[in-house]
């Protein structure tokens, strides 16, 4: 009997989560193979934000910096790193040019295809470089028209996806939940396919008798630093549509930051949608329905990138609770690390005797490096730092001379990384 590769793949999907499944919890390790009481230490620090983050097979770890400007604060093209385990002191390999004239990059998700090209989504647009440290180049762009571009992953036939954060309005900002498709050698200006969107957390603005009101729907706030308004100017948290994964048997996951939950989505081998959609006709009739919500929990709150294990377990950083989550194949939902409080009872800079270079400070993006799990953090100014208000605390800070970080947790994993791409 002959098998398809997508067969083939889910059979070693299963071999793989039984074998890990019989692993014997040593005395570091809970019953499922997870950390317990796991520590961080930061690995490498950056003069500028680092949100995305992304891994090769040779083991190297690649991020992006993000709003970066020179001594007169006007903006420059955005660095593009490698690290490794081994030697953590970044090397520039590329550069990010800026969207326009005198506008800042906004570099967030990363991703690397079969051959070792790099991907890199900021401000609208996703670029493309080979890695090059000896000659850094400039990325160029590989799909444009992709507003709000934030997660990106390529599935196991070298198609892009594409996930759509937040986009900015006149009066403040929304969350539309897109997800883009591009097939594989079809980039270009109108290369992305909107194949669906994860349902947005309350409906378009909407003015009636000359009075704006926030539409249907519901806002999310966390404390601090809170503002207790209800206005479309001060949307709370809108992004429904973060981090995004494949897993062996080819469904898509995404992480839904305003609600705490993690969505599952059922493709064919095209890559045309299989979930349910249009339950809410208050929205566009490619919207998901909530029956695909694959699991909600509050310790998702706040979920950001998310990566996988060969298990099939989804490893998380809730970045407004300055914590690593892990979501595991029965549904069941784990808290591995959070920040320790310090004395003013916050979680945003550690107490002298634990030290700030072993805390996390808006933890954005994970990556399992074989049985190394990091992350990427970002010191976030303003409203969204929330656990990591106020932002000038901890190791970096929105006025430097560090504003980014990766940090990995001290603890092997017992369960590797799942390698990428599929």
């Amino acid at each position: 009997m002959k098998f398809s590769r997508k067969v083939w793949c889910g059979l070693f999907g299963m071999a793989i989560t039984v074998l890990f499944a019989g692993v014997n919890a040593s005395a570091k390790n809970g019953p499922q193979g997870f950390p317990q009481n796991a520590t961080f230490t930061t690995l490498s620090l950056f003069p500028w934000q680092t949100e995305g983050l992304t891994g090769d097979k040779q083991g190297y770890l690649y991020t992006a910096a993000r709003n970066v400007v020179d001594g007169s604060n006007a903006p420059q093209p955005c660095p593009v790193y490698r690290v490794s385990l081994d030697n953590p002191s970044p090397v520039v390999v590329g550069f990010i040019p800026l969207p326009a004239p005198g506008v800042a990059c906004v570099a967030s998700g990363l991703a690397l295809d079969d051959t070792g090209e790099l991907f890199i989504a900021s401000s609208g647009v996703v670029y493309s470089l080979i890695p090059n440290d000896a000659s850094p180049p400039t990325a160029i762009p590989y799909v444009t028209g992709v507003s709000g571009a934030n997660g990106i992953a390529f599935d196991r036939n070298g198609n892009l996806w594409i996930s759509q954060g937040f986009v900015n309005i006149a009066n403040g900002m929304k969350g539309d939940g897109r997800i883009w498709m591009v097939a594989a050698g079809t980039p270009g200006p109108t290369g992305a396919i909107e194949k669906f969107r994860v349902q947005p957390m309350r409906t378009e603005p909407i003015t009636i008798a000359g009075v704006l009101f926030d539409g249907i729907g519901r806002q999310v706030r966390s404390f601090p630093p809170g503002i207790l308004t209800n206005t479309a100017t001060v949307p709370g948290d809108v992004i429904v549509a973060n981090g995004i994964a494949f897993n062996h048997a080819g469904e898509l996951l995404i992480a839904d930051t305003a609600r705490g939950a993690i969505w599952k989505i059922h493709l064919d081998g095209k890559g045309n949608l299989l979930s349910e959609t249009n339950c809410d006709k208050a929205f566009s009739s490619n919207t998901l329905c909530l029956s695909n919500i694959l699991v909600a929990h509050p310790l998702l709150e706040a979920t950001d990138g998310i990566a996988l294990d060969m298990a099939g377990n989804i490893w998380g950083t809730a970045n407004g609770r300055q914590a690593i989550v892990v979501v595991t194949q029965d549904g069941s939902v784990q808290e591995i690390f959070r920040n320790p409080l310090n004395a003013a009872g916050l979680r945003n800079e550690a107490d002298p005797s634990y030290g700030n270079d072993h805390i996390l400070e808006f933890p954005s993006s994970p990556f399992l490096l074989g049985d190394r799990f990091c992350t990427a953090s970002f010191d976030a100014a303003g409203l969204s730092s929330r656990d990591n208000y106020p932002s000038t605390a901890g190791e970096i800070s929105p006025n430097g001379p560090n504003r980014g970080k990766i940090s990995c947790m001290d603890q092997d994993l017992i369960i590797p990384g799942l390698p990428l791409p599929l």
